[in-house]
């Protein structure tokens, strides 16, 4: 052992003294300091051939020496010792997994929900979807499924902002009802008291009044997108027919029915076309003074330009613009991403929208301007933030239940008053995402019904879904039955509420939501 540490020295000094010395003597003269002395080289000779020495020998003995243990960098984040296979740490919780203080209650509720959505994704050919649960105002689920940004592979999760289309207008409601409880707008009288400049109306050669609460349930008469109103009577015209037959037989039907005879949907609509055409004619013949086709306020024509000017209205009422005001509100609820949508501002985690082309390809949506729809269509915001509005609802409709129990609650955002005249279903409306329910003050409203024992029985709920360019959403409020006795040693508010979004259009996302209300209600309703 001495004679090879000995070779290895003699080694070092003659070969490793050109090598480290010629470089480092060189550098250490041309930096003006003074000479090295052989010392160093023979020093560092040494030092090398005992490392050397020393690794050689470990090996001859057949073990690995043990690594000298560094200092640590106090910018560098420690690191556990690896564990064995079985013993590894479970992966960090991202913000696309459940919360972990709640998931564990709802566990079942959250896998079946899941499970729901991949299935919804996968048939739509959605890029990306985003869902949020609370119950009883606590957040017990948030996650996002597949991608905000296709391109950059940016996943969702649950602080993706995305369009959430006409649930704005359940948003500009709560702007209107403000106002309405502090005596500042009447609903009833004329949209010209606020807005002048706004023209009158006519209808079959007769003056219509156009009122905020009939712009608020779509019954003032304004048009939607469709710009052929003679399209859109037909449309509704054929709807109608359909409705009838399904829901009621008349005698001479019944009788048809008896001989054999039946007609189609096809014919029967010719027919009631031909009925109203000949109407047409009739009242163009009349000399006297023509009719209204409809009394005021009977016919339901959804209409997003309507929440347009009921913005223009919120301004004159508040004396503020119509986003300042808004933006107020979305302040007091909490509500801190949510924000009209436009081009130039960099809005954080916002999503990018999807389309499919002709070729059933996956393309970006052209460039579009909502600006002339913010009250209608026009907000972005997250499933949080749409929890939180949700949970405001909700909580001003139930608080007036718990005000004898519980004297010290908070009054809600709104009072309990407004929330149920929000709530309550408006006669001669339509709630095309649920054809059991009406839609109410920019909320679909289903109510309560059981016809027969031991059978389906219908949940009251309150829900407003929206579709726009590159975007579907939903949210949708359960709240939970209570009685008398149920109040005691409870708070508002009392119920499940789940928002989804989705960065495709057209995706009916309004039964998928209420599937999961019921699945996170049935999982409360075991708890003890």
């Amino acid at each position: 052992m001495y004679r090879l540490l000995s070779a290895v020295t003699n080694r070092a000094v003659t070969h490793g003294s050109c090598a480290w010395g010629c470089g480092r003597r060189a550098a250490h003269q041309r930096a003006g300091l003074p000479p090295l002395g052989p010392g160093w080289v023979g020093g560092l000779g040494l030092g090398l051939g005992l490392a050397l020495g020393v690794k050689l020998a470990g090996g001859l003995r057949g073990a690995s020496p043990a690594p000298p243990t560094a200092a640590p960098d106090p910018e560098t984040p420690p690191q556990a010792e690896p564990l064995p296979p079985q013993e590894q740490p479970l992966a960090q919780w991202s913000p696309q997994t459940p919360t972990p203080p709640h998931s564990r209650r709802f566990a079942r509720a959250i896998d079946r929900s899941r499970d729901l959505l991949h299935r919804i994704k996968d048939e739509v050919g959605a890029p990306g979807i985003v869902v949020g649960v609370s119950v009883d105002g606590k957040e017990v689920w948030s996650e996002g499924l597949g991608y905000a940004d296709v391109e950059n592979r940016v996943p969702c999760k649950p602080e993706t902002v995305m369009r959430i289309a006409s649930i704005s207008k359940s948003l500009t409601m709560v702007a209107i009802a403000k106002l309405w409880e502090a005596g500042k707008l009447d609903l009833d009288i004329p949209v010209q008291h606020y807005v002048p400049e706004f023209p009158e109306k006519e209808y079959e050669g007769e003056k219509v009044s156009v009122t905020t609460r009939l712009l608020i349930s779509h019954l003032s008469g304004i048009r939607h997108y469709e710009k052929d109103m003679k399209k859109v009577k037909e449309e509704k015209a054929y709807k109608a027919l359909k409705m009838m037959k399904g829901t009621m037989e008349s005698d001479q039907e019944k009788e048809l029915k008896v001989k054999g005879g039946k007609s189609n949907e096809k014919n029967d609509f010719a027919k009631a076309k031909i009925e109203q055409d000949n109407e047409a004619k009739g009242r163009n013949s009349k000399p006297c003074k023509k009719k209204n086709d409809f009394e005021q306020g009977s016919q339901f024509l959804y209409s997003t330009f309507g929440y347009t000017l009921l913005a223009a209205i919120v301004e004159r009422a508040s004396g503020y613009k119509y986003l300042d005001y808004m933006q107020k509100i979305f302040h007091d609820l909490d509500m801190l991403t949510t924000v009209q949508e436009e081009n130039e501002p960099v809005i954080y985690n916002r999503a990018r929208f999807y389309v499919y082309n002709k070729k059933r390809r996956l393309v970006n949506t052209p460039y579009v301007d909502n600006s002339y729809k913010w009250a209608g269509g026009g907000f972005l915001s997250t499933v949080g933030d749409l929890l939180k509005f949700g949970n405001a609802m909700l909580y001003g409709y139930q608080v007036g239940l718990f005000k004898n129990s519980n004297e010290n609650l908070l009054p809600g955002y709104l009072k309990p008053e407004t929330m149920l005249m929000i709530w309550t279903p408006v006669p001669n409306t339509e709630m095309s995402w649920d054809k059991e329910g009406k839609y109410a003050m920019a909320w679909g409203v289903v109510e309560k019904k059981q016809t027969y024992g031991s059978c389906r029985k219908q949940r009251h709920y309150a829900s407003h879904t929206g579709g726009a360019v590159g975007a579907s959403s939903v949210l949708l409020v359960l709240p939970e039955e209570l009685d008398a006795e149920a109040i005691n040693n409870k708070f508002p508010p009392r119920g499940t509420v789940v928002s989804i979004i989705c960065n495709m259009q057209s995706v009916g996302l309004n039964n998928t939501a209420l599937k999961i209300a019921l699945e996170f209600d049935k999982d409360r309703s075991d708890m003890p």
